[in-house]
């Protein structure tokens, strides 16, 4: 969406005038709260709600308050995921949710990327963003969507009143789900900077996936696809 600014022109006696120029508006990425203080210092409650995002345009990704599940905003739109059993979960809009961390950003414009066709799956697509985008040094938003081969997410799943003081008692109850074939969307946000505030110490990317029909999501720990099959965007900035 463009939005206008004003550039000096010229001086007519001693009077500056303004030509308007247009400028388009960019995806800035926001983070409240930080992994690390959930993980090490046991800050579970959600310190952002999802009904103060629910606007058009808005994408991002945490977990669920207590770490009873995953949350993907997606357009305005937030879904939460919980497992109901080791072999089974939900997802549903949820617009109460809240999250003891989170990043977000209100994206305006996706610029599309062309994936190589060596970039298959999780590890090489976080290789290829650090090499297209690490130069930048600020966080970048982006999303995958097409047909996807194989993925492996899992979901939190703390049990109520756990304390939580490593990465070890966050994940206690924690359960990893498979899924082959399937159409989908993928959320990530990059960062080079952002190690334990919303990626982990061993990787520049978080991402969520969610499936088309949106009975399926969570965070993303493996998926592998053909690159002819999906398509990457960047949001503009």
């Amino acid at each position: 969406m463009a939005n206008n600014r004003s550039a000096p022109k010229a001086c007519l006696g001693g009077l500056l005038l303004f030509v308007l120029l247009p400028s388009t508006t960019v995806a800035q990425v926001k983070v409240t709260g930080a992994m690390r203080n959930t993980m090490f210092n046991g800050q579970l409650d959600g310190l952002i709600a999802m009904d103060s995002l629910q606007i058009p345009g808005t994408y991002g990704l945490g977990p669920l308050s207590h770490l009873r599940g995953e949350i993907l905003l997606w357009d305005g739109v937030p879904y939460a995921s919980r497992a109901t059993s080791d072999s089974s979960l939900t997802v549903q809009v949820e617009r109460e949710a809240s999250a003891p961390f989170f990043v977000h950003a209100i994206v305006q414009e996706w610029l599309e990327v062309q994936l190589p066709d060596s970039i298959n799956e999780l590890a090489k697509l976080d290789d290829f963003l650090t090499g297209r985008f690490a130069h930048e040094n600020r966080p970048k938003v982006f999303k995958l969507s097409g047909f996807i081969a194989h993925a492996e997410i899992h979901v939190v799943d703390l049990p109520p009143g756990a304390l939580v003081r490593s990465p070890d008692d966050a994940h206690e109850g924690r359960k990893t789900f498979v899924h082959e074939k399937s159409a989908a969307d993928l959320l990530g946000f990059f960062s080079t900077r952002h190690k334990a505030v919303f990626t982990h110490h061993d990787t520049n990317i978080h991402v969520h996936l969610i499936t088309r029909d949106r009975l399926w999501m969570g965070h993303v720990d493996e998926v592998r696809f053909d690159p002819a099959l999906v398509r990457l965007f960047v949001a503009l900035q």
